[in-house]
């Protein structure tokens, strides 16, 4: 059986952003859990980063992020949980 990509394209209030829902490119597993969801967090904030413009907000941008993870497995089953580990990302690695 050949491996498998989701792909999901989530419209913004400007523009589109695309996120690839797997985590990285030699791999085509996602998993419901925390590791798997920041792993693909931390890329997708990076694409709507660069997309955004210096006076949008975080929480504008974290909306887009979501927006475009929402077939995330883990965003699915545990979205209150899906948002502490986003929130914990940004504080971590001082995306915002």
């Amino acid at each position: 059986m050949s491996p498998v990509q989701i792909w999901v394209l989530a419209s913004t209030d400007a523009e589109s952003v695309v996120s690839s829902i797997t985590p990285d490119s030699s791999t085509d597993r996602v998993f419901d859990n925390a590791d798997s969801f920041a792993m693909v967090f931390d890329r997708t904030w990076k694409s709507v980063a660069q997309r955004s413009t210096d006076d949008e907000a975080a929480e504008q941008r974290l909306e887009a992020v979501f927006e475009a993870m929402a077939d995330h497995p883990f965003v699915i089953s545990s979205p209150d949980m899906a948002r502490q580990v986003a929130a914990f990302r940004i504080r971590l690695l001082d995306l915002s």
